[in-house]
Order: structure tokens, then sequence, then C-alpha cells
């Protein structure tokens, strides 16, 4: 099983919106990177494990853990002029992007960035680095393990 950290802005889906959500599970729409998107469409798995995180708030930060609850499919957002996701570009014969489906596993006590700055052991997470903007990101085993202990989960 992979690890992944995902970043949402509350404002568009928080994780109380996911753990409100019918069967606790929300599409995950919009990314717009190449290589979040290959993420998603290459990496990530049904049951794979996600740190779920709040970005462009006030508090930025860990939020919960959901997991990935289906396999990648085109983003139907990139087809709806009306999105602020439509992509010109994309067609149903040959769509550019992908979304799946998250589903929730545990809210926690949020972790936030400069708490994930401040533990020498996170100083490598992608997150972390410099210039970061990426939405969809895999976690290392040891940090996943190190930040899961913090949150309470298993």
């Amino acid at each position: 099983m992979a690890h992944w950290l995902m970043k949402s802005e509350p404002d568009e889906v928080s994780i109380d919106d996911v753990a409100a959500a019918p069967a606790q599970t929300v599409l995950w729409f919009g990314v717009r990177n190449y290589q979040a998107r290959n993420f998603m469409r290459d990496g990530m798995r049904v049951g794979d494990q996600v740190l779920f995180y709040h970005s462009s708030c006030a508090e930025p930060g860990i939020a919960g853990i959901v997991e990935v609850a289906s396999t990648a499919f085109p983003d139907p957002t990139q087809f709806d002029p009306a999105s602020p996701y439509y992509d010109p570009k994309a067609s149903a014969a040959a769509p550019r992007w992908v979304s799946l489906d998250v589903r929730l596993v545990r809210r926690c006590a949020p972790l936030g960035l400069k708490q994930l700055r401040a533990f020498p052991e996170l100083a490598a997470m992608r997150l972390l680095a410099k210039g970061s903007r990426l939405s969809v990101m895999p976690v290392e085993a040891a940090e996943w393990d190190f930040i899961a202990a913090r949150l309470g989960a298993p």
C-alpha cells in the first residue's frame, strides 16, 4: 500500500464535507497539474491511505485521513464549460485530467504546517520543500508512520 497527501482548499472541499457526504465519500476533482494527475492515474490504488491537507486557508495543515475509494477516471469538470476546471482541449475521446473518489477514514485534530516544519524527522518531506505546490504527492513510509503517530492513527 502506498501513502499520499492530497491538498484541498477547505472552502472547496473540507474534511467536514467528506464526513457529511453520502458514504463519507467525495469526488476528488479539479487537479490540473500533470505530475499530480500522473500520481492519481498511475500510482494511486484503491485502499491507499491519504493525508487530507487543508491548504490556502488561515491555518493550513493535515485535517484527517482518507483512503482512495476508486480507480482514476476522467474528471467530469474538464468537459463542463461552466466549471472553473473546464479544459477546452479535453474531449470524451481524449480526456486530459482524472478524478477519483476518496472515503473518510478519520478526522483528526489539525496538524499545522508550522508544526510539521518543526519536526526534523520530516525535513525531507516533499510537502515541506521550498516552492512545493503540488496538490497530490507521495508520502514516504517513515514520514507516514511519524505523522500517523502524531495523529493517533493506527
